[in-house]
């Protein structure tokens, strides 16, 4: 099924819009650069950046600081008065509201970039929204991020990434475009990122004419999987959607192909990592936010760029918090003012040629741009 599911993904028109990301394939995005002039000089610009730097998920916390970073300091060596706060989030909400609270009260700024977990980012972005302060968070992908409970959006809050109705979408139609009628997804229950992208695949996959065959849950603490695994086995789904971060399914992958399943592994974002096991996922698809392989000069530069600086090849964490960080400087330019009431207008409505593609926002703050497989 692989094979001929390769090729017609590749010979589909429905992916005129998309690149495609197989683990052993190719693609490319639409992107370029953008300039930011500052602002008058003055008192520096005071910004956080929240990211989850120890824990399970710690290479996306790595990435997230990096591709920020190297934005302030490109900034900085231009003119800019920038003072960066860091903080470790460790992609746990009460961390993250914990981080979040510091840097606004204690140390006084007046944007975050951060965090890179949806179930982090909520909460951060409720201390954000009452309190006047920006947000930018690189790859949270629940649409709650940006959602008040009343459904109105958070006027002070935006994403870089696009969110998990899409994602879950695109991959339900990936595999109905491989061959797949059959699905089994396995998630963690008590996890907005999860469960949302599990919940928007098993929507789209059904309505696509598939069935979900094993719909199976766990919670964060769990690391034996063998028996949902068993029911999974039993059913012989066509695909495994694992919608969960790189450390987790690294475990369920492993114990998956001990139970003999042959079922294609399927993905989000959450596995762009270079901890994850790619072995165990061979042949697998993932949804994601950029290629390092698209040849266009303005991304080569920055992929040339972050590996000479950080001796690795940029993942999406890193690519979307540089946009995150480059969309808030040019927010701020546009304004023309460090003042987060007009830089959040300004943010509405901007238009940024960036790396991982041009990004023009919705009324909710989700940008509007393509995904890769």
């Amino acid at each position: 099924m692989f094979n001929e599911g390769l090729a017609k993904l590749k010979a589909s028109g429905k992916y005129d819009e998309i690149y495609a990301k197989w683990l052993g394939g190719d693609g490319a995005a639409p992107a370029a650069s953008t300039s930011a002039v500052p602002p008058s000089p003055g008192v520096p610009i005071k910004v956080a950046i929240l990211a989850p730097l120890s824990g399970d998920v710690k290479t996306f916390g790595e990435s997230t600081r990096n591709g920020a970073m190297m934005v302030f300091e490109e900034a900085i060596a231009a003119g800019w008065e920038i003072e960066a706060v860091l903080a470790d989030s460790k992609c746990d909400p009460q961390e993250a509201a914990n981080a979040a609270n510091k840097v606004v009260f204690e140390d006084g700024v007046n944007y975050i970039i951060g965090e890179v977990c949806s179930a982090a980012s909520i909460p951060i972005s409720e201390i954000a929204e009452a309190n006047g302060v920006v947000q930018i968070s690189p790859t949270s992908t629940n649409p709650t991020v940006t959602i008040n409970e009343d459904g109105s959006t958070k006027d002070y809050v935006f994403r870089a990434c696009f969110i998990d109705p899409f994602q879950g979408s695109v991959m339900a139609q990936t595999a109905v475009d491989l061959g797949a009628s059959t699905a089994a997804v396995l998630y963690d229950v008590g996890n907005d990122y999860t469960k949302g992208l599990a919940e928007f695949f098993m929507a789209t996959f059904t309505e696509l004419g598939g069935s979900i065959v094993a719909e199976e849950t766990y919670t964060k603490d769990d690391t034996d999987f063998s028996a949902i695994l068993g029911k999974v086995a039993a059913a012989d789904p066509d695909v495994l959607f694992l919608p969960d971060y790189y450390a987790k399914n690294n475990l369920i992958a492993a114990q998956a192909l001990e139970k003999g399943i042959t079922a294609t592994f399927l993905g989000g974002d959450g596995w762009d990592s270079p901890d994850l096991d790619i072995d165990k996922f061979e042949g697998g698809y993932f949804s994601n936010h950029y290629s390092p392989e698209d040849p266009r000069p303005v991304l080569q530069s920055f992929v040339a760029a972050y590996e000479a600086k950080y001796g690795a090849v940029p993942d999406a964490l890193a690519t979307l918090a540089y946009d995150a960080a480059r969309l808030l400087l040019q927010g701020i330019s546009e304004a023309g003012v460090d003042d987060p009431a007009v830089v959040k207008d300004a943010l509405a409505a901007i238009t940024y040629d960036g790396v991982s593609g041009t990004i023009t926002y919705d009324e909710q703050h989700n940008p509007i741009k393509n995904a890769a497989i």
